[in-house]
């Protein structure tokens, strides 16, 4: 199908668009107002391609050949957003043409929180172009949207993480200090169980005080992604008065978990180059290498946040199922014995356990003096840039459900 819209010119004035173009009768057949043939507007929330507006019609009456001019007036939205216009020939009760691959105007209106509408670009288009720009901007807001979205609201999620901490031990003899006595009475506890009752005994350091900074050492991821996997299923719910009734960016709900569990490992990380001074007397300068293990950690960890915290709420038993799930995977874990003890037929599936590369990297850089697998860790680094992808892809695309839901 040729063009069936002539120089379209697209204006502006306050909120009101205007648009002009000639329209031509390319088809063999006459287009009757009496049969249906009009020119009209749909216009779409752009990131969901929701219609938003069926707007009004102007009739057409055009032999073939004929063209005519066409001047429709349209009234953006006051509610912020990006939207998108499409002015097509349509006929009532049989087609919006634009969707059989006719050829359309195609117009950019964005609307800023005061209602201001600012004009975009405004060109002729088919579905095909358009299918090609919405896989494009999909796929470069999936890329970037994860990271600007949390970044833009650092100073909340700080806040927030900030008042989740303080009010875990609100009215508490201890306070805050809880932060640090928490980890270590659980580390304490998995201690005596494993290294004093069990007699449990590292490869490299046989030693008591071995087994005890290895069995540390590996506590430490697991502390800060099983505080934030075991709560993902719950955060949603927690803060219904939020989803409910604020304008509120609920995506950074599960990245407060993120920070909050990061915080935890903080105060065991502390505690850990504590004891390690106290028993051997010196930090390796290889512990700069950690930052390299927490990279892949903390964005593995907030994308199944995500993913868990929205599948969360259309599955509320998550969270009970998701709590024996973490402890299965502790135990399949080398955390408090050795890799020697794992049977040869499991330890070809050990090194898919994404916890098991990150036990490695942290007792390599803290306790071995070496560098971690580069290897390993950049396989782990891709899969969980993968895993925040999807996972935020997910909750995006289910978020506008949350209210109706919860």
């Amino acid at each position: 199908m040729s063009e069936v819209f002539r120089k379209p010119v697209v204006s502006l004035q306050g909120r009101i668009l205007t648009v002009r173009a000639e329209v031509v009768n390319r088809t063999t057949s006459a287009w009757r107002k009496a049969e249906g043939w009009a020119a009209g507007y749909h216009l779409f929330d752009e990131p969901t391609s929701t219609l938003v507006v069926d707007g009004e019609r102007t009739p057409l009456d055009l032999k073939p050949g004929e063209s005519c001019a066409l001047e429709i007036s349209i009234e953006t939205p006051p509610e912020p957003g990006e939207y998108c216009i499409y002015v097509s020939a349509m006929q009532e009760h049989v087609a919006w043409w634009y969707e059989r691959g006719w050829p359309f105007v195609l117009i950019d209106v964005v609307v800023d929180d005061d209602g201001a509408a600012t004009l975009g670009r405004a060109r002729l288009a088919d579905m095909r172009s358009v299918r090609l720009r919405r896989t494009s901007r999909s796929l470069g807001r999936a890329l970037t949207l994860p990271f600007s979205a949390t970044w833009n609201n650092r100073s909340l999620i700080r806040t927030l993480v900030r008042r989740d901490v303080k009010s875990r031990y609100t009215g508490s003899f201890g306070g805050t200090f809880w932060a640090v006595l928490n980890p270590l009475m659980l580390m304490l506890t998995y201690f005596f169980v494993f290294g004093v009752v069990m007699n449990t005994k590292f490869d490299n350091d046989p030693s008591r005080t071995g087994f005890a900074l290895y069995f540390l050492a590996g506590m430490l991821p697991w502390l800060a992604f099983s505080e934030a996997i075991g709560r993902a299923p719950f955060v949603l719910l927690e803060h219904r008065n939020f989803i409910k009734k604020l304008v509120f960016p609920v995506e950074t709900l599960p990245i407060n978990l993120v920070v909050s569990g990061l915080v935890t490992e903080f105060f065991g990380l502390l505690l850990f180059i504590l004891a390690l001074v106290l028993l051997r007397g010196k930090v390796s300068a290889a512990v700069l290498y950690l930052p390299l293990a927490l990279i892949p950690q903390v964005l593995l960890t907030a994308g199944l946040a995500w993913f868990l915290s929205a599948l969360a709420v259309f599955l509320r038993d998550l969270g009970q199922v998701i709590g024996y799930l973490l402890t299965v995977l502790m135990f399949l874990t080398p955390i408090f014995y050795p890799e020697s003890k794992v049977p040869a037929v499991v330890a070809g599936v050990l090194k898919f356990n994404p916890i098991y590369v990150l036990v490695r990297a942290y007792r390599a850089t803290l306790l071995e003096g070496q560098a971690p697998d580069f290897s390993s860790l950049a396989a782990l680094t891709l899969v969980s840039l993968l895993v925040l992808i999807a996972g935020h892809a997910w909750f995006y695309k289910l978020r506008k459900s949350f209210p109706d839901l919860i």
